[in-house]
């Protein structure tokens, strides 16, 4: 009765019932005063009902003739010309795609800053084109399309579990001597959070400069609402990522879904763990949580310092000095290859789906072996179309999920996926341990991304996400261990078949996915 109440009272829940209750006040008025004031709306509204009709022919025109992804398009277009009242009212709140006011006068200047500190000359240039040879264009189409550069003497370590990642993040944190970023898209109170946050405060008292960032829409059901308050009455420079309010916006779409810490400009970590206990198995809900990170020492932490201070800048309102986070690196005697820390976000921001089109350029060119895990297969025709197009041309193509979900409905979806990849011989394998949140690629046993970035909808198309390319880094043998390792805990999925019902229920969601 205790949780009931809890939840009852909480800030989800006040949240959820102000948005249903501007939907149906959206919806329902014009109708209400037919209704009540038919003398007055009646002719009105009979008129509006051919205009509405006009006004979702014209909008399904415009969409056509974007550059949405066609499964949207497919949406929208069913929607406003099925239901146009109702379309249009949602496609206005959430389609319109704007920053929001108090951000849109710092992004320019944001980017401007960064570019100082990304100039590649060409005798640089030259060097990737002869080092990274045909793998050269998946790294300049970062640097073309974000402006983060790819970087040598960069010391890459894999850390196969939550429980490792852990250990190494607590042992930098306890080393930092200048300052700490963290920036999560969770928070949850726990014996995880507890352990971070103590040192933490002891850097304080050292010291040491502190940033957390947080999304507080990840957040809300696991944090009080004053949380960032209290953090920086201990001395941490806290901001809640787009703080949410119950007023319906496509803004809200628009999360920070990174995983970084940053430490003295030296030492950073990427993954796709946040910070709560079934991270690191502290507590199980979904059998045996599987999560992977990367640790990052050298010349390539210089493109997280500068993602971080972006989106934290633009949060603060605040352009500061960048130079004094960027750190002097020594020549790292153990660094091989070549590392390329890069971020995503809504389209208003980045101009293009970064995220997505990293993955398509690896699955393309894959010539081998492409092996992928990742939490939701919830794919676009693109991504689709290019996986069953590397398994037809010969590439040993396989995919690692999770068996037991997180979330069910997401769960079925995922696997309504598998029918098609199967048949153009892409393989199949679930977690039979439990739940798989890594969200990483190895192609040819030479390129690798490790990061936050999903295979669905929401991480491609809305997100702030970020990811780790990797070439030759000494690494990727301890990925590809770790991926040979998971096929053999891992079932296959060859002989699943998925009931006609729930495929059905599926396929009609499927309409909507770009929506979710």
């Amino acid at each position: 009765m205790k949780k009931f109440f809890k939840i009852l009272f909480s800030r989800m829940t006040f949240v959820i019932i102000a948005i249903l209750l501007q939907l149906a006040f959206s919806l329902i008025l014009p109708y209400a005063l037919t209704y009540y004031y038919p003398q007055i709306f009646s002719h009105v509204f009979i008129s509006l009902d051919l205009l509405f009709a006009l006004i979702g022919v014209a909008l399904t025109v415009r969409i056509i003739n974007s550059d949405m992804p066609t499964e949207g398009q497919l949406t929208w277009s069913i929607l406003l010309l099925f239901v146009p009242f109702f379309g249009i009212v949602i496609y206005f709140l959430f389609v319109r795609r704007r920053p929001p006011r108090r951000h849109k006068k710092f992004y320019q200047s944001v980017a401007d800053e960064i570019k100082k500190y990304q100039v590649k000359y060409a005798q640089e240039d030259d060097n990737l084109k002869t080092q990274l040879g045909k793998y050269y264009g998946q790294f300049e189409y970062i640097y073309s399309a974000t402006g983060l550069k790819t970087y040598a003497n960069t010391q890459v370590q894999y850390l196969y579990m939550g429980e490792v990642f852990f250990k190494e993040l607590i042992a930098e944190i306890k080393n930092a001597k200048k300052y700490i970023f963290l920036e999560y898209f969770i928070i949850e109170r726990g014996k995880l959070w507890d352990a971070i946050l103590n040192e933490l405060k002891l850097k304080v008292d050292e010291g040491v400069e502190v940033r957390v960032m947080y999304d507080d829409l990840g957040t809300i059901n696991k944090l009080p609402t004053n949380y960032a308050k209290q953090l920086n009455k201990m001395g941490i420079k806290c901001v809640k990522f787009n703080a949410f309010v119950p007023i319906m916006s496509a803004v809200h779409n628009n999360r920070d879904h990174r995983k970084i810490t940053v430490i003295d400009g030296k030492v950073a970590f990427v993954s796709g763990l946040n910070l709560a206990d079934e991270y690191v198995n502290l507590k199980q809900m979904y059998g045996h949580w599987k999560d992977t990170g990367v640790k990052l020492t050298g010349n390539a932490v210089k493109n997280l310092i500068l993602m971080f201070l972006q989106l934290y800048d633009v949060q603060n309102q605040k352009l500061e000095d960048f130079s004094k986070y960027i750190a002097d690196v020594n020549e790292l005697p153990n660094a091989s290859g070549f590392v390329c820390p890069y971020g995503d976000g809504p389209k208003y921001f980045y101009k293009e789906y970064v995220a997505e089109n990293v993955y398509l350029n690896i699955i393309n060119q894959a010539e081998k072996t492409l092996y992928i895990t990742t939490p939701y297969l919830i794919l676009d025709n693109k991504l689709t179309t290019a996986l069953t197009n590397a398994a037809r041309r010969g590439v040993d193509v396989r995919i690692i999920t999770p068996h037991i979900p997180d979330k069910k409905y997401i769960f079925g979806i995922t696997r309504s996926s598998y029918r098609t990849l199967q048949q153009a011989g892409v393989k199949i394998y679930e977690y039979s341990k439990g739940f798989i949140h890594a969200k990483q690629v190895l192609c040819d046993d030479e390129i690798a991304i490790v990061g936050t970035i999903n295979f669905d909808y929401r991480s491609l198309l809305h997100h702030y996400e970020c990811g780790v390319l990797m070439f030759k880094t000494n690494c990727i043998k301890d990925i590809k261990r770790d991926f040979e390792y998971l096929f053999t805990i891992s079932m296959n999925m060859k002989d699943f078949k998925q009931n006609p019902f729930t495929r059905l229920f599926c396929a009609i969601i499927k309409i909507f996915t770009p929506m979710l």
